[in-house]
């Protein structure tokens, strides 16, 4: 970052990013904000938020990349502040798995809103945007959200934010923080618990007192650094950032410096941002944030800077990743019969173009030519990629998620999460006992009106696949979130699933014949007259090992009438396993194919023949190794 300057870039200006954990209303809150200032109206339908416009954001109601907007405020009459203000808001992710995003898009930023919920309080991915945020000094306004709730405990809420920066180490200057109540879905934020009416004009206020313009030398070379993408079809791809000195404008020649070299490129088309989107602008100055057309090529982190004196920014530094995946070709029977893009260089175009935005992601080769091992900050952030490609076209195998250990003074060490599990108090036994059993080590436990809240430090293996296994043990009651924490000496290793699983024998579609008898042997994964082929799995066995089954098998036909023949036959539901749920689920013998019509689990060796001469070698290897 390039030495700051005391001088004010732009007095009417603000950089304001806003930090949350998942589902603490951050999206809900600016739309508020764009409403009270005469960006949007209200009256789109009420589900929609207008910054998580993305499909995969919709459906599972969070953020997952960075928007930008801009509102324009004038102050009244009677405020302390006159002329007509200009804040830049950048709404981040709220989930651990994208901290890349948050670590990124706070450079742009010169001060930050903590949106906390007025019950949930912190949580652990509160705790890790706001130690990135105290690393950079930033001031902050502590925003208590969902004040009308009835259950909201916004003064405890307070004390909870305070001891966590004190955890944090914050200094003095950042404890004294202001507090901002308020009702993003009602539209409302006040600076008195007790007054729960009005509009958005106190946040607004706060941040124009309490958060600094910019700082910038406009007269010195031009240094901006990339911090995020667009793309348009037809002008391809555009390079986000902030100008922290000099000056750009339409036309100018500028260096592009990457992370091994520069080169010359030439500013095509220069723009501001303005409500909801972008307006085309002749120049922009150091403290403001821009977008730029016709680089050409870029990456994220890299400097645009003055020709005559290209200064490189130093490169956005992110958190490594904590889990590991191997993405293959899908070689299945079903290869190639719904997606477009099937052959491993198509994966691998996909690959290499996620890294350009994805910061937090790694591509490796793997053991084959036609393997990849793809490293990320955990499982959502993996599988939203996966998701993605899937709705892209794209077919491909993807292996059972790894740990990442590493050695930290000659030990060996796996990362280690900060887990909280808000549950009833009935079910708070079965979730104590889960806990124990994948690791964990209960740090607090305290009440939250009718519900426990725990506090707890896991392993990141034993995260893997405890999810669905908690909601089952709670009858669906807890409600789990977690984040990186530490790096500590290993004390696990990947946990066996209980059960067995059925796998198919012979091609063909299901049966449901085949499907009843299976049926009293467990859960089955597939519907009746669903294409089978051999190696696939189609439930899970009630037992602890695997089944070989007929699953394509139909009824031998007779002359000779049935005493129930006219008996009704009905079926279980089926198990259908979402994404995540089928990577969690895995074992280190089986992979998850993804199609875009279909998500299916099938062992690495199709044929039943091979498998079982593979299980009695290792059996072989593990009988020597033991001397018996």
């Amino acid at each position: 970052m390039p030495e700051s300057t005391t001088s004010i870039a732009d007095p009417n200006l603000r950089n304001v990013a806003i930090i949350a954990h998942v589902d603490h209303g951050k999206t809900t809150l600016v739309d508020s904000l764009l409403d009270y200032c005469g960006s949007m109206t209200l009256d789109r339908d009420e589900s929609d938020c207008v910054l998580d416009s993305d499909p995969l954001e919709k459906e599972r109601g969070i953020t997952i990349t960075s928007k930008n907007c801009a509102v324009t405020w004038s102050p009244p009459s009677e405020s302390a502040h006159s002329g007509l203000f200009r804040i830049n808001i950048i709404d981040t992710p709220g989930h651990a798995d994208f901290g890349g995003e948050v670590e990124r898009v706070l450079k742009m930023a010169d001060g930050v809103l903590l949106l906390v919920d007025a019950f949930e309080g912190p949580m652990p991915q509160t705790r890790f945007v706001l130690g990135k945020a105290l690393e950079l000094d930033h001031p902050l306004i502590v925003v208590i959200n969902k004040c009308d709730r009835p259950n909201a405990r916004p003064d405890e809420v307070v004390d909870e934010v305070f001891d966590l920066l004190v955890a944090l180490g914050a200094t003095d200057k950042h404890l004294d923080f202001s507090v901002i109540y308020a009702s993003g879905r009602n539209g409302w934020t006040s600076t008195d618990v007790a007054v729960q009416e009005g509009d958005m004009r106190p946040l607004l206020d706060a941040v124009l007192d309490q958060l600094p313009a910019p700082t910038g030398d406009r007269d010195a070379p031009l240094q901006m650094l990339v911090a995020s993408q667009d793309y348009s079809s037809y002008a391809g791809r555009i390079a986000i950032g902030r100008l922290y000195a000099g000056s750009v404008s339409a036309g100018q020649a500028v260096t592009m410096c990457h992370a091994d070299g520069q080169r010359l490129a030439k500013v095509q088309k220069l723009f501001r941002f303005k409500d909801l989107g972008k307006t085309q602008v002749d120049s922009v100055s150091a403290g403001d944030l821009c977008a730029i057309e016709g680089l050409g090529d870029f990456e994220i982190g890299d400097t645009i800077a003055c020709p005559d004196s290209p200064i490189s920014i130093p490169r956005i530094a992110v958190d490594e990743p904590t889990l590991h995946m191997l993405f293959r070709i899908n070689d299945s029977p079903n290869a190639g019969r719904s997606g477009r893009y099937v052959t491993s260089r198509q994966i691998s175009d996909r690959l290499q173009r996620e890294l350009r935005s994805n910061l937090a992601l790694r591509v490796e080769a793997g053991d084959g030519a036609e393997e990849f091992r793809v490293s990320g900050r955990g499982l959502l952030h993996l599988g939203i990629l996966i998701e993605n490609m899937r709705r892209e076209g794209y077919e491909l195998t993807v292996g059972r998620p790894q740990v990442i250990e590493k050695m930290v003074d000659d030990v060996m060490c796996e990362p280690i999460e900060l887990l909280t599990i808000d549950v009833d108090q009935d079910h708070m036994g079965s979730a104590m006992e889960l806990l124990g059993a994948r690791g964990g080590e209960v740090k607090q436990v305290d009440t939250r009106g009718d519900r426990m809240h725990i506090v707890s430090e896991i392993p990141a293996r034993g995260l893997i696949g405890m999810r669905s296994q908690m909601l089952t043990a709670t009858a669906g009651e807890a409600v789990m979130f977690h984040a990186y924490h530490e790096h500590a000496p290993t004390r696990t290793t990947a946990y066996r699933r209980p059960n067995g699983v059925m796998i198919a024998t012979m091609p063909g579609q299901a049966t449901t014949y085949s499907m009843l008898n299976l049926s009293q042997r467990g859960v089955l994964m597939v519907e009746p007259g669903e294409t089978i082929y051999a190696g696939q799995v189609v439930g899970e066995n009630a037992r602890d090992n695997d089944l070989d089954v007929n699953i394509v098998k139909t009824k031998a036909f007779s002359n000779m009438r049935e005493a129930t023949k006219e008996a009704t036959v009905v079926l279980k539901t089926s198990r259908k396993l979402s994404l995540e749920s089928a990577l969690e689920y895995i074992q280190d013998d089986e992979l998850v194919e993804i199609t875009p019509d279909a998500i299916r689990i099938r062992k690495k060796i199709l044929d039943e023949s091979k498998r079982r001469q593979v299980a009695r070698q290792g059996k072989q290897a593990r009988e020597g190794a033991t001397g018996h």
